[in-house]
């Protein structure tokens, strides 16, 4: 039997982001707390995202999020992580421009400082897992713009953010118009 490449790309991808599921998941985190929610999108749910994606370019005059939209086109599975916003109780700090935690408490949608870096570590761990299996990606804002606003996370993710997978012969989320 003689197998094309194409057959299983769909297939390595899947396991590429599962991987990286598991090294965000296992990234260091403040004082062990965890805050994230990791999932990934496929099938039906890429199509859903890129027009999210479209809709808020076009109605915010915002063309770089039509531009992140179509590069969408040929994606087979978005790795997708977000943070919630809470504070890591800690009694010396003001990190987030607030004296304490408990001050903090009383702005619930400004982020403790350790939500974000915490969230851009395990990103990072994500991401080296895809370079790691030389899995074309690109960390976009804007995937995670759409996902909030489509709801596609408990209420509590704040922060998100989404990694398009691809392995095709040349990075389709770089040297874009």
């Amino acid at each position: 039997m003689i197998a094309n490449e194409q057959e299983f790309s769909r297939e390595a991808l899947l396991e590429v982001a599962k991987k990286m599921m598991l090294a965000a998941r296992t990234a260091p985190k403040a004082r062990g707390i965890n805050n994230m929610e990791i999932c990934l999108a496929t099938g039906e749910s890429i199509p859903l995202l890129a027009a999210k994606m479209r809709e808020i370019g076009e109605n915010q005059g915002q063309s770089f999020f039509i531009r992140d939209a179509e590069n969408l086109t040929d994606t087979e599975v978005i790795f997708l992580i977000g943070s919630r916003i809470r504070p890591t109780n800690l009694k010396v700090c003001g990190m987030c421009g607030f004296e304490n935690c408990e001050t903090k408490d009383a702005h619930p949608l400004v982020p403790c400082a350790f939500n974000t870096g915490d969230l851009g570590i395990a990103i990072g761990s994500a991401v080296s897992v895809a370079a790691d299996h030389r899995a074309d990606n690109r960390i976009m804002y804007t995937i995670g713009q759409a996902a909030l606003e489509l709801g596609l996370f408990d209420q509590e993710i704040r922060i998100i953010y989404g990694i398009p997978l691809s392995a095709t012969s040349k990075n389709p989320f770089f040297d874009r118009k």
